[in-house]
């Protein structure tokens, strides 16, 4: 038995995936989409391998349990949308900038390359891929990172019960906004027809793209408000 939990034989299948694109291929080939069909389910990363289906939240564990075992710490990032699910990323960092892995049914929703400064940056990378059936965009925040050590006591890695524990933290993070494209039906809109305006603060001398604090200047014809980012 191994430090996480694990036996020889998952141990094995876990240490073979030696990278992050080697992790993404495994939840793209080898795990099924999980349509929950005898409803809803957060398996552990033991269970996904066990069973072989997993949907997005399960696959970024058993992404980041691997990570881990792969000697990275074990995050998880909560895209945050409206009229639309939200999408949870396993996440890692090599030579300073970010990447992701997820499983998704839509290619555009899984891998990144770890190409980006920040997590804002990371994060806003899906935006044009982020939509609903009616062809909105949809992504909306995103969540600091959760690192899943916190879970451990509950053995998160090889546990038998559905992890809602975990769900039920990322469901209450205070997100960063990523995008302030509001139409005016959605919650925190000022009025009906409103529109929002995001600028990072600094934004005229060519400064930050740090999440937003918002702002508001309301003008009473056009019912414009103005959200700087800092």
């Amino acid at each position: 038995m191994s430090r996480f939990g694990f036996n020889a034989g998952e141990m094995r299948i876990l240490k073979a995936l030696k990278t992050p694109e080697k992790i993404q291929r495994f939840l793209d080939v080898d795990i099924a989409y999980n349509k929950e069909p005898d409803g809803d389910t957060i398996r552990s990363p033991r269970r996904v391998l066990r069973d072989r289906v997993a949907h997005c939240l399960e696959g970024a564990l058993l992404a980041a349990a691997v990570l881990r075992v792969q000697g990275f710490p074990p995050l998880l990032l909560d895209l945050e949308a409206v009229r639309d699910d939200d999408h949870v990323l396993a996440i890692f960092k090599q030579h300073g900038h970010w990447g992701a892995i997820a499983k998704s049914n839509y290619s555009g929703l899984r891998f990144r390359e770890p190409v980006y400064r920040n997590l804002r940056e990371l994060a806003i990378s899906y935006f044009e891929h982020y939509f609903n059936a009616r062809q909105e965009k949809t992504l909306r925040n995103y969540s600091r990172p959760v690192n899943l050590s916190r879970f451990d006591r509950i053995g998160w890695m090889t546990a038998e019960e559905d992890l809602w524990i975990i769900n039920d933290h990322l469901a209450s993070i205070s997100p960063a906004f990523l995008t302030c494209a509001y139409s005016g039906t959605e919650p925190g809109s000022a009025s009906p027809g409103s529109t929002i305006a995001c600028l990072p603060q600094g934004a005229l001398a060519g400064q930050s793209d740090k999440p937003p604090a918002i702002y508001f200047a309301k003008k009473a014809s056009t019912s414009v408000i103005v959200a700087v980012m800092r």
